[in-house]
């Protein structure tokens, strides 16, 4: 049995149901809304919508998918946590929200432990650090050099305060000592079209949420953060072959409830979405995105969660970056 299968069928147990129909009537007839904290069109937009369409047809549930960002995911985050815990609001989590924010920030709205309780993490994927078509930089030394030899350095974009984009410029510019300008945005999207206009110098952006633009000629990939490069890049190497190595990090999304949604809730939740995550077509349909489904039990995410809040606060602080 697979690692997935195993998974999915300690969940099926767990709400005594098992076979093909385990996750039918999930929960009800009331509409399911998850809350994102990024804008529409994003990559974690995109994919989420992908995966919940295949949980809208294997249980019948009408899933939302409602945009809310701004604050680093504060904003979000806190309309969730305020729901009542009857699993029908739920928040996509990150690397940012539950990891991150809590070295950024001297005060949160939320807390990404007491307030939610876990589902399952249902995907990650690595970053590309792209430049403009017209920059003079071909490769992340040359990126390097530029920011040195500008008196004012270059900018760099990022999806917002505490995202993989801002962490990664912080660490860049941590490494090499180059005068570096964070610039938040709400969102990969908006991020991306001032990145593919010009407006900034360069961005640590996901695969899908660049692809428009690398298609159409306007951005140039200089390496991805990936310990191994992307099947979908084969021709751009990795920070670590271009003696960056440590400037790496993962972009991770999952799925969590207002605490105090009941443990079956959590449950039928868990099995409805790790069953979607690992489906042959939905895996493919990731894989394409440039990310890596996952699928997990809420206790593993749980550990997760925790284990990822540690290594962020090391990195936040090394870095010596802070919430805007």
């Amino acid at each position: 049995m697979s690692k997935a299968a195993a998974i999915l069928a300690v969940a099926l147990v767990a709400i005594g149901i098992a076979g093909a129909d385990a996750a039918a009537e999930l929960l009800s007839s009331r509409p399911i809304t998850i809350v994102i904290p990024f804008t529409p069109g994003a990559s974690a937009d995109t994919i989420q919508r992908i995966v919940t369409k295949k949980v809208t047809e294997n249980t019948g549930q009408t899933i939302v998918v409602e945009s809310r960002p701004g604050g680093g995911g504060a904003i979000g985050a806190a309309a969730v946590k305020q729901a009542p815990p009857d699993g029908h609001m739920l928040f996509q989590a990150n690397a940012g929200t539950h990891a991150a924010n809590v070295s950024l920030y001297p005060t949160l709205s939320y807390d990404p432990i007491k307030d939610f309780r876990p589902i399952t993490l249902m995907w990650s994927f690595p970053q590309l650090l792209s430049v403009p078509l017209d920059s003079p930089a071909r490769s992340v030394a040359d990126l390097v050099a530029l920011a040195k030899s500008k008196p004012g350095g270059l900018s760099f974009a990022s999806q917002g305060s505490g995202s993989g984009g801002h962490l990664l410029g912080e660490m860049l510019k941590a490494r090499t000592g180059a005068n570096m300008v964070h610039i938040p945005y709400r969102g990969a999207g908006p991020a991306a079209l001032d990145l593919a206009t010009g407006r900034v110098d360069f961005f640590f952006v996901s695969y899908s949420s660049v692809l428009s633009f690398l298609q159409a000629g306007k951005v140039r990939t200089l390496a991805v953060t990936s310990p191994k490069r992307l099947p979908t890049l084969p021709d751009i190497p990795t920070m670590r072959e271009v003696g960056f190595a440590g400037i790496e990090l993962d972009a991770w999304f999952g799925l969590v409830a207002p605490a105090g949604t009941p443990g079956p809730v959590i449950a039928k939740l868990n099995a409805a979405f790790v069953q979607a995550v690992r489906d042959p077509d939905i895996v493919r349909q990731i894989v394409e995105q440039g990310a890596e489904p996952a699928g997990d039990t809420p206790a593993e995410f749980a550990a997760f969660i925790a284990s990822e809040t540690e290594r962020f606060g090391k990195i936040v602080r090394a870095a010596g970056a802070k919430g805007e």
